[in-house]
């Protein structure tokens, strides 16, 4: 018997099926051989810091570094009934051999070993390997199941990353919480990706405005423009002078040119697309994308891939066909995919590029939910861009010299759209424009069969002034490509993995930072808040750098690959966290105030005037000698089912009362306008009392 130990139940069911093991019993699915059951993610992860000891259990500077000798696990608390399931049946006397059908990635292969080690299991495992939820890609890798030793170094790098993320990410965090009064979370990679959300903001902030100005000459079936010009009355003499004088034609060029056909989708490049078309963030887009690969629509997302394995070609020509007559912008339109552009098995690293799956046949488009069928047809036309033909056109410039200075026209003529046809249909389908790019803003103009040395007498000319315009602020496309860039120039040439963080693991780092109160979103925008520019503002280099980031990440990779030394790479990280406790012993000068809360004053204090604040319960006075307290869940309040609000306590604070509305009453059973009056504040506890108008009644 061979126990199947999927990453989540609904993967369990589509393994289950596809292997005809249909006995469901709690917690598992039984039969024709196998015992097949699941995970629920990540059901063992490292411990806490207090775990190893009573002196770590509150955070401060005196307990730091923390460096376990031992490493500690632990059972995810709410998680515990799966463990003991999966535990009990890897004991079972008839389950010979355990198979890892988790993600076939580095976090996959973590949350099994993770599961098989906690439960002391000895028993031999071998490794499911696929890219895809259809059922032959199912089949197929069980009948070449792998040796599961054979994926150790890949585990040896995600152990490597989970507990370096733990070493830096627990010291860091209280070190310098410790030292600001306020928890300030630090993360591997996510401080560097703050930094350059906060490196942009700072070069919005402080960017100086400059006006410049074109004198541009019209020509016949064109526009001339000359290079920039600062200064508005240097312009308006040029303009006087052309028009006093002739243009003449000095150059013309065309040149042939070609625009290759985009790549296939990694799911960075994916999320980037998403976001820019659909406004999707990039966690999102990865769900999405999750969901489509669990109901066999898609394969697998976490790839950073754009190309298909070389024996992939006739899958890929049997997609490509099924998706000329299953997408609706696609209808009638002749097209012959060139396969030998996206298939290269050299370039193909744990997983292949994201596209649709046969499964897409059996499935009617319009039953999806529209995110789903968004990010599925989006797949599926980069796939026919990705396979057609790429864009010719000609590029034409035309110089002309008047008023001793140089005019140039620019302008282009399409020989052959290729690709760009398919994604102008494609667009058009689309409710909402997407967001402008570099492509986007390229000139299609015709340019007129000029030719050298030909004159043209006083042309009209005009000036047009513009304005420097500063970077624009970060949004999840832009700065999922900064991330995946960040330190690259840096970093081995020849490394498949740079950057910040792994494809898999971006969108849940800037979720990270949005939820923890550092970044904020505004529309699509990504803005640092007060508290993330403060933070990058006190932490060292070593904790913002992509540069070093990315080099981990490398070095991950290479563990990966058995290239690299685990036990070297984690010597390097413990020696940080030493460092950086040594380093930063305390908070000198106007820093130590960064971090602290402006608090808004709702009034004074009726009983010694100083100032009432809000805290998470109770409106308190800022005096602590004075017992001044109003508590929000104050049953006076909750009688009449009125929430104490911030307004209604500044009400109170300044006269003494304040108008209610929807103040129910016990004894009518119905709801009034009324008035709550502070009665008495001689005793420990605020008063209320209470009218009603009855003419003010609601029915």
């Amino acid at each position: 018997m061979k126990l199947v130990i999927c990453e989540k139940p609904n993967v369990g069911a589509a393994v289950a099926a596809a292997l005809g093991v249909r006995e469901k019993k709690d917690g598992y699915i039984e039969g024709n051989g196998y015992v097949i059951s699941w995970c629920i993610g990540h059901l063992v992860g490292l411990a806490e810091a207090a775990a190893y000891g009573e002196q770590y259990r509150k955070w401060s500077y005196d307990s730091l570094p923390i460096l376990p000798q031992e490493w500690q696990y632990t059972v995810a608390a709410d998680k515990g009934k799966q463990f003991k399931i999966l535990k009990d049946l890897m004991q079972r006397s008839d389950v010979s051999e355990v198979v890892n059908a988790c993600d076939a990635g580095r976090e996959g292969e973590l949350i099994f070993r993770f599961v098989y080690h906690q439960a002391g299991c000895k028993k031999p495992f071998t490794r499911l390997w696929i890219s895809s939820m259809e059922t032959d890609a199912i089949k197929s890798g069980f009948d070449n199941l792998k040796d599961g030793r054979r994926y150790d170094a890949l585990y040896h790098s995600a152990l490597c990353r989970a507990k370096a993320d733990w070493l830096i990410g627990i010291n860091a965090t209280r070190l310098f919480s410790c030292l600001y009064g306020k928890t300030l979370n630090v993360g591997r990679v996510q401080t560097p990706t703050l930094k350059m959300l906060v490196d942009r903001d700072a070069a919005i902030t402080g960017f100086q405005k400059e006006t410049y100005y074109h004198v541009r000459l019209t020509l016949p079936g064109a526009e001339a423009a000359s290079a920039k010009i600062c200064a508005a009355d240097e312009a308006s003499r040029l303009k006087a002078a052309c028009e006093a004088s002739a243009a003449v034609c000095t150059s013309l060029t065309r040149e042939k040119k070609t625009a290759a056909p985009p790549k296939l989708f990694d799911l960075t490049s994916l999320q980037r697309e998403a976001n820019r078309i659909y406004g999707y963030t990039a966690k999102q887009t990865l769900d999405l994308a999750q969901t489509l690969y669990e109901k066999k629509l898609l394969t697998y997302p976490r790839t950073d891939s754009n190309f298909l394995t070389d024996d992939m070609g006739d899958t890929a020509k049997s997609i490509v066909t099924l998706l000329c007559g299953k997408l609706p912008f696609m209808e009638g339109v002749s097209f012959t995919p060139e396969l030998a552009k996206v298939l290269n098995s050299k370039k193909v690293s744990d997983h292949h590029a994201i596209i649709p799956t046969m499964e897409l046949a059996k499935t009617d488009l319009t039953t999806l939910p529209e995110s789903e069928r968004n990010i599925l047809i989006l797949t599926g036309a980069r796939l026919l861009m990705a396979t057609a033909e790429p864009h010719v056109y000609e590029a034409v410039t035309a110089v002309f010299s008047c008023a001793d200075h140089e005019f140039t026209a620019r302008g282009k003529t399409v020989i052959a759209a290729g690709w760009k046809n398919i994604e102008r249909l494609y667009r058009a389908t689309l409710k909402k424009k997407p967001d402008s790019d570099d492509e986007e803003n390229e000139l299609a103009l015709d340019v007129p069969d000029y030719t050298e040395g030909q004159t043209f007498e006083n042309p009209a000319a005009a000036v047009s002034e513009h304005e420097t315009t500063p970077p624009k602020p970060h949004n999840e496309a832009s700065l999922l490509s900064a991330m995946e860039r960040a330190g690259n120039e840096d970093t081995d040439p020849d490394a498949e993995r740079r950057g910040l963080g792994t494809p898999a693991t971006r969108a849940a780092v800037i979720e990270k930072l949005v939820k923890g109160g550092f970044v904020e979103r505004k529309g699509k925008q990504l803005l640092p808040t007060k508290d993330g520019t403060s933070l990058v503002c006190v932490l060292p280099d070593s904790l913002t750098s992509p540069q070093l980031t990315a080099a981990w990440e490398n070095n991950l990779t290479q563990i990966a690959k058995g290239n690299a030394d685990p036990a070297a790479f984690m010597q390097g990280i413990e020696a940080m966290a030493q460092e950086l406790v040594k380093t930063y012993a305390s908070v000198l000068g106007e820093k130590q105030e960064l971090f602290k809360t402006e608090k808004t004053e709702l009034g004074k204090c009726p009983r010694c005037k100083s100032p009432v604040y809000e805290g998470k319960k109770n409106y308190y006075c800022s005096n602590k000698e004075c017992s001044f307290t109003m508590w929000k869940n104050d049953r006076f309040f909750e009688e009449r089912k009125t929430v104490f609000t911030p307004k209604i306590a500044a009400a109170l604070l300044k006269s003494g009362k304040a108008k209610v509305k929807k103040l129910y009453s016990v004894k009518t059973g119905k709801t009034y306008d009324g008035t709550v009056l502070l009665a008495d504040t001689g005793g420990k506890y605020v008063n209320y009392k209470v009218t009603i108008s009855k003419d003010k009644e609601l029915e």
